[in-house]
């Protein structure tokens, strides 16, 4: 919980907040919290390059050619990592010729989008801190907003409040297993559904496990509720937003 009277912090949010989403920790560096700026550099952008490797960089080519362009990657999760997003569009970008997907592919985006997903957090805490932000509990709010994407709810559990943490987890992952339902796992795949995909993801653990255990099935005839059951996917992870 965070205190009502904002106190005067080491620098200004909004610079904090646009620094580290250009870099991650750069923000931090600039409120001259060294050391967490140098951790929170390593960690994530060492997510994204260890994505970048184990798919070989080619997360952007399961996009169909009607939807590349300059801004294909802008609602992609690995835009929180601007800069890494950025070098990797300029380097690679978008290949011509058919591509033969690494074996690793899935859990290369996976880690990628992860880092944007976890830069979009550490922006948040930037952001508190060079508001001078009083927290009253043990976990600060991005740390409460990191575990909630990691499970929905789990943020509101270690904050105390057990009633809402259940019914958030109950919400969020029951509309999107019923979307799996509805969709018969056509859902769980970044290759045919880039966008949707996306914001699946932000619903954390859930999303990643099931894909990887129920993922990439094999479409073999026409699935009825298979729109209804991608959106109902996607706005339950837009919803752990909140």
């Amino acid at each position: 919980m965070v205190s009502s009277q904002e106190r005067t912090g080491p620098g200004d949010p909004t610079v904090a907040l646009l620094l580290t989403w250009f870099v991650p920790g750069a923000g931090h560096l600039y409120l001259g919290k060294v050391k967490l700026a140098v951790v929170a550099f390593l960690l994530i952008e060492g997510l994204y390059f260890l994505g970048y490797v184990l798919s070989e960089g080619l997360f952007l080519n399961v996009l169909p050619a009607e939807m590349r362009g300059m801004f294909a990657g802008m609602l992609a999760p690995e835009v929180g990592n601007m800069s890494a997003l950025l070098l990797h569009m300029r380097t690679i970008g978008f290949l011509d010729q058919p591509q033969v997907w690494p074996s690793n592919m899935d859990l290369g985006m996976t880690l990628t989008a992860a880092s944007g997903v976890l830069n979009f957090v550490l922006m948040s805490k930037a952001h508190l801190d060079a508001r001078g932000v009083k927290v009253e509990r043990q976990i600060d709010p991005a740390g409460a907003a990191a575990l909630s994407w990691l499970v929905p709810g789990l943020g509101h559990w270690l904050q105390g409040r057990r009633t809402r943490a259940v019914a958030v987890f109950g919400m969020l992952v029951g509309l999107f297993l019923i979307g799996c339902v509805l969709a018969e796992g056509a859902n769980l795949d970044r290759e045919r559904h880039f966008y949707y995909w996306a914001g699946q993801f932000l619903l954390g653990l859930p999303a990643i496990v099931a894909e990887f255990v129920h993922g990439h099935a094999r479409v073999t005839q026409e699935i009825r509720y298979v729109d209804a059951g991608i959106v109902l996917g996607c706005v339950a992870g837009m919803l752990n937003i909140l």
